[in-house]
């Protein structure tokens, strides 16, 4: 061999040598390894005491999340429950404040709530216009409207219930059947006619129960 030749062999095998000491350190731990885990076995054999292996049977996946159910029955519920409950037949001319303009205010409820209601001292949070719907619409439309007021902790809403114009004989068939149905809601604490700014002889401005149940003054 020439000299360059055994010059490369001796700068190689350093080279060699560190690789042997890595392979066999890392064979020492894998070694090790294998003990230290025989080891917790048969210390675990011991404790519990013979073990039967359970047959691989295949790993049953989880199901997917199901979406949420809808509520369709108990939305039906409710709608048959309204209708029931709410009286198309209530004379609730009688029920009414014969003041200038007609106004409704519960027994409990102070005779000053329903001017203060309307001269705007509750700011209108949400309204509704039942224009164009059927009675049966607007009674299921209003129903929803009010319902989820009251989850949302609404105190003054307006109803858009139309001046009548155009129904038959020009008589306001809605209008009345809006008031009568409010009037039968236990959380509807006083509505009065909307000024004409908020809609005049075609709209109500309706004060619902705060979460105490009475008006916050």
């Amino acid at each position: 061999m020439t000299r360059g030749c055994l010059q490369d062999l001796a700068a190689i095998k350093p080279v060699l040598a560190r690789r042997r000491r890595e392979a066999e350190s890392r064979a020492a731990q894998a070694r090790e390894a294998a003990a230290r885990a025989e080891r917790e076995r048969t210390l675990f054999r011991r404790a519990v005491g013979p073990v039967q292996p359970l047959p691989e049977r295949g790993r049953a996946l989880p199901a997917p999340p199901r979406p949420d159910a809808l509520p369709r029955q108990r939305e039906r519920d409710e709608r048959l429950a309204l209708q029931q409950a709410w009286s198309d037949e209530l004379d609730v001319e009688r029920l009414l404040d014969t003041d200038a303009e007609l106004s409704f205010r519960r027994p409990h409820i102070a005779p000053d709530v329903t001017a203060r209601l309307r001269r705007g001292r509750w700011a209108i949070q949400a309204q509704i216009d039942l224009h164009g719907l059927r009675r049966d619409q607007a009674r299921d439309a209003l129903a929803a409207f009010l319902r989820e007021a009251l989850q949302r902790g609404l105190r003054c809403v307006r109803v858009v219930h139309g001046k009548g114009l155009g129904s038959p004989g020009r008589q306001p068939v809605l209008k009345d059947k809006v008031r009568a149905w409010l009037v039968q809601k236990a959380e509807v604490l006083a509505f009065v006619q909307a000024r004409a700014a908020d809609g005049g002889h075609g709209a109500l401005l309706v004060l619902l129960a705060g979460r105490n149940g009475a008006p916050r003054r």
